[in-house]
């Protein structure tokens, strides 16, 4: 399986099950691995047979700011299941994290892997 991955997809967005974090908008970051066969649109050089990338980053980063999500976990579970319903995709790994969020570490967050490899 071929995999088309998004590294560091950042935007800020209400996030957290905290009075505070209700009130204010926090950078999130999400890594994105999609299993895609790739071998038609290598051979042909053809976006059409390609994962729209793009496509998928605008979709969960406007998905991820409409749904305000209280949980990194449901956040990272509702990603998956978008990016394989919407876009077809058999296998996804994501990854959400909130930089910051604990003094002293870079980042905290969730890793949800689904599908079939």
């Amino acid at each position: 399986m071929d995999i088309v991955f998004v590294r560091e997809l950042r935007f800020k967005t209400i996030v957290g099950c905290w009075d505070w974090e209700r009130q204010v908008r926090q950078e999130v970051s999400i890594d994105l691995e999609m299993g895609w066969d790739m071998s038609a649109a290598a051979a042909s050089q053809n976006l059409s047979e390609a994962l729209d990338y793009k496509a998928v980053s605008i979709r969960v980063r406007d998905f991820v700011v409409d749904q305000q999500f209280e949980l990194v976990e449901a956040a990272a579970h509702a990603i998956a299941d978008l990016v394989m319903q919407e876009f077809a995709v058999p296998w996804v790994r994501v990854r959400f994290s909130k930089p910051f969020a604990v003094t002293g570490a870079k980042a905290v967050g969730a890793v949800v892997e689904k599908g079939e490899k």
